[in-house]
């Protein structure tokens, strides 16, 4: 009882438990905030644009907007899609010379003072959205730098998945002809063998049957892996 009450408690902890992504999901994730991030800087420009004409709920569109990009960026900044964890150019591009993520929290911090300028009806409110304006053409370079980075690192990662997948498979390959060979010597004891040997026999020639089926998922992996 206690052991069936133990387990009940684990149940929660065992289903919670995410299943690892793989390194082709997580470029592919990647990829998509980044997009995402590209898109709505531009879309957090156009609707602080038409809030400030006086556009019906575009301020709410202009803020909501905010919130995706900031939360896109924060998302590419940590664990394991973080520029540490993925390596290659990323964290020279965040933090070097370029200082894109100094560039895309400063786009943040206007942002968010332009739309609240707006909706205050302020008299700074012309001025930072003519700075926001300015500024979101610079972003768009920064950010379509660093989604191209994205792209080249999973196309990348990708090359070196299909080269190690071949490489492993052609081991796979070169231990089944192996058995093919001991599965025919083996037959041939069994028939020199005679009557005594029929039993030997059988079970070599099922061993052949499973080599060769084991031939094929090599090359359907290998085809699979290259196309």
């Amino acid at each position: 009882m206690l052991h069936h009450t133990r387990a009940l408690a684990d149940a929660p902890k065992r289903a919670s438990a995410a299943p690892k992504q793989t390194a082709g999901e997580l470029f592919g994730k990647t990829i998509n905030l980044s997009g995402r991030r590209r898109f709505t800087s531009q879309r957090v420009v156009l609707y602080a644009v038409l809030a400030s004409q006086g556009r019906d709920g575009a301020l709410t569109i202009a803020r909501d907007a905010l919130t995706t990009f900031g939360d896109a960026h924060g998302a590419l900044l940590q664990g394991e899609l973080s520029p540490d964890a993925l390596g290659g150019e990323l964290k020279q591009a965040y933090f070097g010379p370029d200082r894109a993520n100094e560039r895309i929290v400063g786009f943040i911090e206007l942002a968010r003072r332009a739309i609240e300028a707006i909706s205050a009806s302020a008299h700074s409110a012309p001025a930072l959205l003519e700075e926001l304006v300015e500024a979101a053409t610079p972003l768009l370079a920064t950010l379509n730098r660093l989604t191209q980075i994205y792209e080249d690192l999973a196309r990348q990662q990708a090359a070196s998945a299909k080269k190690q997948l071949t490489a492993v498979m052609g081991d796979i390959e070169l231990i089944a002809r192996h058995a093919r060979i001991v599965s025919f010597n083996a037959q041939v004891v069994a028939a020199r063998a005679g009557t005594s040997g029929r039993e030997f026999a059988v079970v070599s020639g099922e061993f052949t049957q499973i080599t060769g089926k084991l031939d094929g998922l090599v090359r359907e992996a290998v085809r699979s892996a290259v196309a």
